[in-house]
């Protein structure tokens, strides 16, 4: 089993990840869209400058994360993710995710304005495909 190509594959085809912050021992899981990018090694999301999750990154920028498979039991899992505002939200970025996630298009115009972009970059992560297939993949 290939699982750096099915850690691609998951990345290219999930949209949602469930994301992870704890602070002040206060854990806080939500829902986000998000898109990959192979040769940054880079996870891109976008939020509103005034959300929780923000503040959040502010006081601990350490997260975790999972995608959220559209059927099954797939998913990639981070366990010691790195989260930062990011500064690469350009016209290519944002295309990306449009690309990806064609349903957004609506209403992307509107409120692009008021969106700020984050990245995580982490170095290892576990593939699961089922729960009798599963690995321990290094990005470096």
């Amino acid at each position: 089993m290939d699982y750096q190509k099915e850690f691609e594959r998951m990345m290219r085809t999930h949209t949602e990840i469930a994301l992870a912050t704890a602070v002040d021992e206060m854990p806080n899981v939500r829902i986000v869209n998000f898109y990959y990018e192979p040769e940054e090694k880079v996870l891109y999301f976008s939020s509103f400058g005034d959300n929780q999750k923000v503040l959040e990154f502010e006081k601990n920028p350490s997260v975790a994360f999972t995608t959220i498979a559209p059927v099954g039991e797939e998913h990639v899992r981070v366990r010691r993710g790195m989260v930062r505002k990011s500064d690469a939200f350009t016209d290519e970025i944002k295309y990306k995710f449009l690309k990806k996630m064609p349903e957004h298009l609506m209403c992307i115009p509107q409120l692009l304005p008021e969106l700020l972009l984050f990245e995580i970059t982490f170095d290892q992560c576990e593939v699961v495909l089922d729960f009798e297939h599963m690995d321990c993949i290094s990005l470096s």
